[in-house]
């Protein structure tokens, strides 16, 4: 069977998987399921954080005609969820309840310390012998595959087998993407992506960073510049990959330039019909 993560075979093969923010929503869901998008982050950390409209989020995702014509039950736009959680707050239950539901990944905020990293990977994982290859980190989510193996189109069985976090599986088709976003998250980050395996993508802050940096969303400031370089510096360095969350068409071309792995573009709302209407009865 083919890769079912369409984020994680692009960052196989060595390409830059696209992916943007979205709202919770139904209308959004579907207005992005058959866009050129690799990937999309349903965004419930600064959204309520509504598992019913999940789901239906989740389903109105699918498309039948690209089913058909990829040959694959998976949904062509891979569903990522942002959890509420910090990660100072060592909840697990949030994303027990979205990979419950069918998500491909989750996105966890404010990572800072080895600790909320290893918490992170742990929650994303079933729990296994001591024994058994790759415990480490050792696996916290509890057991009720049914609904995402049925979102998956896969038995149970084969579910718990594929339902584990790469890279450290290279078999597994759950990606942890854990955000940086303190000057404390950047002194630990070493150690973060040293001692605890399993993380898939480093996703930079950069609002919250700025935040903390004394210079809110003053994104071209030195120092914000700075901590951002060392954090690529350092993912390059453990070789994970590393994301920008906000790519724009004026800065697209720095980002992949800078060598970014896994970005985030907003979708372009064009308004041209308003501008249009505008021009017209000359309130341009």
């Amino acid at each position: 069977m083919p890769r079912l993560n369409n984020v994680i075979r692009l960052l196989e093969e060595g390409q830059v998987p696209l992916a943007t923010f979205s709202p919770p929503s139904i209308e959004s869901a579907v207005a992005l399921s058959t866009t050129a998008y690799d990937g999309l982050v349903f965004e419930m950390e600064h959204n309520p954080y509504d598992v019913t409209g999940l789901r239906h989020c989740l389903q109105y995702l699918l498309n039948r005609r690209q089913i058909l014509e990829r040959g694959s039950l998976s949904p062509a736009v891979t569903p990522l969820v942002r959890i509420p959680a910090n990660g100072a707050d060592m909840n697990q239950w949030l994303a027990k309840q979205v990979l419950d539901l069918g998500a491909y990944g989750i996105v966890w905020p404010r990572i800072s310390t080895v600790e909320q990293a290893y918490n992170a990977v742990a929650a994303c994982r079933y729990p296994r012998p001591a024994s058994a290859p790759l415990f480490e980190p050792e696996g916290q989510r509890g057991d009720q595959p049914m609904h995402a193996a049925r979102y998956w189109g896969i038995p149970p069985q084969e579910y718990y087998a594929k339902a584990d976090v790469w890279p450290l599986a290279p078999h597994g088709e759950i990606l942890v993407v854990i955000m940086c976003e303190q000057v404390q998250a950047i002194d630990n980050l070493p150690d973060i992506l040293r001692k605890v395996k399993g993380i898939g993508v480093v996703l930079i802050g950069e609002g919250d960073l700025s935040q903390n940096l004394g210079y809110p969303r003053q994104y071209d400031h030195p120092a914000v510049v700075e901590a951002m370089t060392a954090i690529r510096r350092i993912c390059a360095e453990q070789g994970v990959a590393c994301g920008h969350p906000h790519v724009t068409a004026q800065n697209a071309a720095r980002v992949f330039a800078d060598g970014y792995r896994f970005v985030l573009a907003a979708p372009a709302r064009t308004y041209a019909g308003l501008e249009e209407c505008r021009r017209l009865t000359g309130r341009t």
